[in-house]
């Protein structure tokens, strides 16, 4: 897997998200802390809140970032990015009302919201090889799940010799050292093929997506992630402090079993999606989560929910892992940035669904209830999955063309196949609005 970090370019992309990753989960920890300062008791609604503003601004400004952001060269796209997400972590050490945190977190992520998929979609164009790609994907997984187990700890041992505000300036390093990586390397910025209204280019990432069976599929994995992902991640501490009566180190090995899992997943992936599909990987790991959903109704102690959460991890990992592999496969280079954009932004949607609801469900009807629920919805989602990505998803597809000139150059693509049909790879574009339904 580490064999592709010889790829200069890529090289210093991975080493620019790892850095901001860390960089971000200091301010996390930070934040955490400044909420106190400001609210004490009530730090847990200004988090709640802040969280809440952090999915909208994901939600509502990636497509749109996207659609200004596919006009401009990548590299100073990104890198401009990471000044304004360091100059907004400049300023929160200063905050002095918990407004003004509300209005820098909505700045801090729609920062990102424009600068996360605009990195992902870059990754398919430096590491055009499906397998490369793929290790590519496993690593990131792997980085996100490296951050969430260190970045804790390394706040913890500064703690120790700094004050809370200080971790804020580990975040804008972070930032700034990721712009300087990009900085440092040339990327490709594929151009769209025509000139388009802001209207359509806002949306036209949402209308490849909705409209390609696979990327529907997805939709549905995204929502069963989120499901399992919202319990682990919301109602960890309830089930080890609240009922279980533990410490917070207790809490902090609950979360690292959910994180050793995805991490095992991740590593194991590159070579499994090379001899099974990316929907059985996927599907297999939606039924994982729901099962594991299922069991959490029932667990009975500390040691049965630490397996039970690396199971739950190892679903995670393999449901969400692949699916770049889908977006690459379902569009064009210049479309890709659109996609990318439509996949963050429908998926923080899935999210902005099950992180209140686990909550809320967790506190007035309890958890055994909220596992039942969550374990519920990510059934669904698997049949929902199941039954609009189909399982025989050849690449090729033939279709028609009926309102295509004859000496359109389009013809020349793929093969003919009779009258007004042929046969090529096929994506939604300008050529091709809908699947086709039959050949």
């Amino acid at each position: 897997m580490l064999g592709i970090l010889a790829n200069r370019t890529y090289r210093h992309l991975f080493a620019a998200q790892v850095i901001a990753l860390i960089g971000t989960g200091l301010a996390t920890v930070a934040l955490g802390l400044l909420a106190f300062e400001l609210a004490g008791g009530e730090a847990g609604v200004v988090l709640g809140t802040a969280l809440a503003i952090k999915m909208i601004a994901y939600v509502g400004v990636a497509p749109i970032a996207a659609a200004f952001a596919e006009r401009l060269p990548r590299r100073a796209v990104l890198v401009s990015l990471d000044l304004v997400r360091g100059g907004v972590a400049v300023l929160l050490p200063f905050v002095a009302e918990v407004w003004q945190v509300y209005v820098l977190i909505f700045l801090l992520q729609s920062a990102s919201a424009g600068f996360t998929p605009t990195f992902q979609a870059t990754i398919p164009d430096v590491l055009p090889k499906e397998k490369d790609y793929t290790r590519a994907l496993s690593l990131s997984r792997l980085a996100y799940d490296l951050e969430s187990l260190l970045s804790p700890m390394l706040a913890a041992a500064l703690l120790t010799v700094v004050s809370f505000h200080a971790l804020f300036a580990g975040t804008v390093i972070g930032f700034l050292a990721s712009a300087a990586l990009v900085v440092s390397v040339l990327l490709p910025s594929p151009r769209p093929s025509a000139p388009r209204p802001i209207y359509e280019r806002t949306t036209r990432g949402s209308r490849i997506y909705l409209a390609t069976p696979r990327l529907r599929g997805l939709l549905a994995v995204n929502m069963a992630v989120a499901a399992a992902g919202a319990m682990a991640i919301v109602n960890t501490v309830v089930i080890v402090q609240g009922e279980f009566a533990l410490s917070q180190r207790a809490t902090a090995l609950a979360l690292a079993a959910f994180g050793g899992g995805s991490m095992v997943a991740a590593l194991a992936l590159p070579r499994l999606l090379e001899v099974i599909p990316d929907r059985v990987a996927m599907l297999a790991g939606v039924l994982l989560m729901a099962l594991g959903l299922v069991a959490g109704a029932v667990v009975s102690g500390y040691q049965v929910l630490l397996l039970l959460w690396f199971v739950i991890g190892l679903g995670y990992s393999a449901a969400q892992t692949p699916s770049g592999r889908l977006l690459r496969r379902s569009s064009h280079a210049e479309d890709r940035p659109a996609l990318f954009a439509a996949q963050f932004a429908l998926s923080h949607a899935c999210w902005l669904v099950t992180y209140p609801l686990a909550g809320w469900l967790g506190a007035s009807v309890g958890l055994t209830a909220t596992f039942l629920v969550l374990a519920a919805i990510a059934a669904a989602a698997l049949v929902t999955a199941a039954l609009v990505w189909p399982a025989s998803e050849p690449e090729v597809v033939e279709h028609r063309h009926p309102g295509l000139a004859q000496d359109d150059p389009h013809w020349a693509e793929g093969s003919r196949r009779g009258e007004r049909r042929h046969a090529h790879a096929f994506v939604i574009d300008d050529l091709h609005p809908q699947w086709p339904r039959e050949p």
